[in-house]
């Protein structure tokens, strides 16, 4: 959800709430009831428009914390810090509606799993954020190379403190959109259902014949993956993809895939075309 989007939608349900409980009520209501009835419209909007889960939240939640700020008289610095704080965590959320999501330890035993065990492979994950994966990845397979990928500021500066006793693990901050993915055996990534068509044409274009993306719970459209990994108590599915020129493992093409972003660059129509 786009930042403006959201605003509009905060504003919007404050104007349909004052009305409806300011000026159709008698007595006029209090602002506790008018936040409530805010906060509700809001969460309301935000469902409406298929927000994700998290928008949702974030429209239920931000009028109450905001008024309960005010009530309690909290410095105004401090509205500051709680800002900093949080771009340094989400960073470019707001662009690339991909938020923080970090693989548990039943995901991570299955994908380490997954990896070919008969060959040292280079993998890149797309988003590390804190690192934590890319750590149990480099500590179980000293044989191969790790490369995590990060734009948000904190989690970056996690990731590589977190692994900077790691040889076999480089952490980069960098868009992942920016990133060729040719130079890498397995590509990980664990985004959100929004970039992932964007993801299958950028690999189709880019990714070797012999490499394998691995996909954390969402799948791509309009391509079935060659693989699904689904088994372990706590694991969320891996969905496992290939693609060999121009056409995946199950000779779909590329073109058939699902509409990409507007961000991908024009030329790749032309790349994909017979």
């Amino acid at each position: 959800m786009h930042l403006f989007r959201a605003l509009t939608i905060q504003f919007v349900a404050w104007i349909v709430a004052i009305f409806a409980l300011r000026y159709t009520v008698t007595p006029p209501a209090g602002i506790v009831s008018i936040v409530i009835m805010q906060a509700g419209i809001a969460g309301a909007f935000a469902l409406a428009s298929r927000a994700p889960r998290w928008w949702v939240i974030i429209h239920l939640l931000f009028s109450p914390l905001i008024i309960a700020a005010r009530a309690l008289d909290v410095a105004p610095v401090w509205y500051l810090f709680a800002f900093l704080a949080l771009s340094a965590v989400f960073w470019s959320t707001f662009r690339s509606r991909v938020p923080l999501f970090l693989t548990n330890q039943a995901t991570a035993r299955a994908l380490l799993q997954a990896l070919p065990q008969e060959r040292a492979v280079h993998l890149v994950d797309l988003g590390c954020g804190t690192g934590e994966l890319l750590r149990r990845l480099a500590m179980s397979r000293p044989d191969c190379r790790f490369t995590g990928v990060e734009n948000a500021p904190l989690p970056w500066l996690i990731a590589r403190l977190r692994n900077r006793n790691l040889d076999n693990v480089t952490i980069r901050r960098d868009d992942l959109w920016s990133l060729q993915l040719g130079g890498f055996d397995v590509v990980y990534a664990f985004l959100s259902p929004v970039p992932m068509p964007r993801l299958g044409r950028k690999a189709a274009l880019e990714m070797r014949r012999d490499a394998l993306l691995i996909a954390n719970s969402f799948e791509i459209p309009g391509l079935s993956a060659d693989t699904v990994i689904d088994g372990e108590p706590g694991a969320r599915a891996l969905y496992l993809y290939t693609f060999a020129g121009r056409h995946g493992k199950n000779d779909r093409k590329v073109a058939e895939m699902a509409p990409v972003s507007p961000a991908v660059p024009a030329a790749a129509s032309g790349l994909l075309a017979e």
